[in-house]
């Protein structure tokens, strides 16, 4: 059986494929200087990096929304529903152009140039800021909250996404090979030390992704 253990020292053990099994895996390192860091580093917001002919952000609300209407084809979402936000629990309308959804960065790009990214090609990053892995929509108040804060200084109120969220963040950070601090790391384990069973998320975009033409 695939259950977790506890650890010797009294934390949970998580079950291969874990997500509290990958935090191990994660380079641990002291966050680097912000010098230099501007979002256009990650390159053109909302890229095609998958070639489907539309935009990155167009593509996390049409899987993130429910009752999604388009303007124009099937791009541009004009409205749509998200029916749980996963950082409040809540429920909200969007519409385009005065919406209360974001797309969020579960590892916002300013950590992420903190811990690695400086040092990565242009094609890196930008699959990067474009990988749905590391995407999701959530509300626009909490995610400006968030700012660019890793798990030792932000988790969503809503606890009930916590596991998902920081799991997504050691999925994101072990695909790009970005590091943690070792606060980071305590909080992660934390966190899913609650969960060990939690699935470590995979998939999403190549690392060295190719911008679609249009």
């Amino acid at each position: 059986m695939g259950g977790g253990g506890t650890g010797g020292r009294g934390g949970a053990v998580g079950s291969a494929g874990s997500a509290l099994a990958a935090v191990d895996t994660l380079t641990v390192k002291g966050r680097a200087p912000k010098t230099g860091y501007a979002r256009t580093e990650f390159g053109r917001a909302w890229a095609d990096t998958d070639a489907n002919g539309c935009g990155t952000r167009d593509d996390i609300l049409k899987r993130d929304l429910g009752s999604v209407k388009f303007t124009g084809g099937t791009c541009k979402v004009s409205s749509g529903v998200l029916e749980k936000d996963p950082y409040t629990g809540g429920r909200i309308e969007y519409v385009r152009g005065r919406s209360k959804v974001d797309i969020d960065h579960l590892v916002a790009l300013s950590d992420a140039w903190q811990k690695g990214a400086q040092q990565w090609k242009p094609a890196k990053r930008l699959a990067f800021a474009n990988d749905p892995l590391n995407l999701v929509a959530a509300e626009a108040s909490a995610n400006r909250q968030k700012g660019d804060g890793d798990a030792a200084t932000w988790l969503p109120a809503n606890k009930a996404y916590r596991c998902a969220y920081v799991a997504g963040q050691v999925g994101v950070k072990k695909k790009y090979g970005v590091w943690v601090t070792a606060a980071e790391k305590e909080a992660m384990k934390k966190v899913l030390n609650g969960c060990p069973d939690e699935k470590l998320p995979t998939g999403g975009n190549p690392t060295e992704a190719t911008v679609g033409r249009k």
